[in-house]
């Protein structure tokens, strides 16, 4: 079993991170706080998002530990927008579809692929153009990441993951472009306990496992009157 040290052990400063999540759901969330507390600067991230002020990434925002990140949108973070609208932060907003099939590409082994989201707007500026079957496409590169962490649900000690309803959302993708995947999970339990066609991520991708405690926070609650 490891530590959440050991877990992380070898992540620097000018590293590439591939993080899981969408809004709070399904977030890294004792990996970010072990990347806060290593301290490591410069970080370029690949999310959907960057969490909420005080939790998930926007606990890096804090020390200022990321200096760019590709997301598809602020989400609820006043720091966050706050850096971007300041130029403390390198924000490249990146449709959501496009992000994930960013990251799936990069491990996949697809160095590119054509889209037509973002065509002719400033998504699409300075990036090559094609035109198939009368339809106008722009070139976008995969991802490629120094880490990627995840939040898995269960987990076997082989590494094959299984996410839990709608906390897969990202994850599955980014566990894919790191170089090293760090995943964490509620439960590990012994090879042959998941069954094969309920693996999302299989163990090939995974070089580190660790089962954690999660406070699951809910990012904006909303209930019904009467």
């Amino acid at each position: 079993m490891y530590s959440y040290e050991e877990a992380m052990a070898g992540i620097e400063s000018g590293m590439t991170v591939a993080a899981g999540g969408f809004g709070l759901c399904g977030i890294p969330e004792n990996l970010i706080a072990e990347i806060k507390r290593l301290g490591v600067k410069d970080l370029t991230v690949l999310s959907n998002n960057c969490g909420v002020d005080g939790f998930g990434l926007g606990l890096l925002l804090e020390d200022k530990q990321i200096s760019r990140i590709y997301a598809s949108y602020v989400g609820e973070n006043a720091l966050f927008e706050r850096q971007m609208l300041d130029g403390e932060i390198d924000v490249i907003l990146t449709p959501q579809g496009t992000l994930a099939e960013k990251m799936r590409a990069g491990g996949a082994g697809i160095p590119a692929f054509y889209t037509a989201t973002g065509y002719g707007t400033p998504i699409g500026e300075g990036k090559e153009v094609r035109q198939f079957n009368g339809r106008h496409y722009i070139l976008e590169e995969a991802f490629h990441a120094d880490f990627a962490i995840v939040k898995g649900w269960k987990a076997d000690r082989y590494g094959n993951v299984v996410y839990r309803d709608t906390a897969q959302n990202f994850n599955p993708l980014a566990a894919t472009c790191g170089k090293i995947t760090v995943v964490e999970v509620e439960e590990i339990v012994e090879p042959g306990e998941l069954a094969p066609d309920q693996i999302h991520t299989p163990g090939i991708y995974v070089d580190r496992i660790i089962q954690g405690t999660f406070e699951k926070r809910i990012e904006k609650r909303t209930v019904r009157e009467g």
